[in-house]
């Protein structure tokens, strides 16, 4: 039997992440990053995940991200429409398999995500 993760609102959205050093792949700024890992076991990556101003492409996902923005502010460019998609608190993103386009971090974000 498993037990289950319980985590406070309130470490949700403003407890200490453990560092994660820069952003792999970053190209603009210095965007260092704090992760949570929840739920190890569950047969994907899901966590919380806070990331510093700076920016990065991402080239031909692997996986899907499904992220619900907790604060912060970003964009998010799609390369193939080209459409730039600003994201703040109370939003949710699905990048899909496949996607490339690129996140630009204005202010300090911070995200519940599920990656399988």
């Amino acid at each position: 039997m498993t037990a289950m993760t319980f985590i406070k609102s309130t470490d949700v959205a403003s407890g200490h992440l453990p560092p994660a050093g820069q952003r792999p792949g970053a190209d603009k700024g210095d965007p260092q990053l704090g992760l949570l890992r929840i739920a190890p076991n569950a047969g994907g990556n899901i966590g919380i995940w806070e990331c510093q101003p700076g920016g990065w492409p991402v080239n031909n996902r692997p996986d899907t991200e499904v992220a619900f923005i907790l604060s912060g502010t970003a964009t998010i460019t799609d390369d193939i429409t080209g459409t730039a998609h600003t994201i703040t608190a109370g939003d949710l993103v699905v990048l899909p398999p496949g996607w490339t386009g690129r996140w630009d971090v204005t202010e300090p974000i911070r995200k519940v995500f599920a990656i399988y």
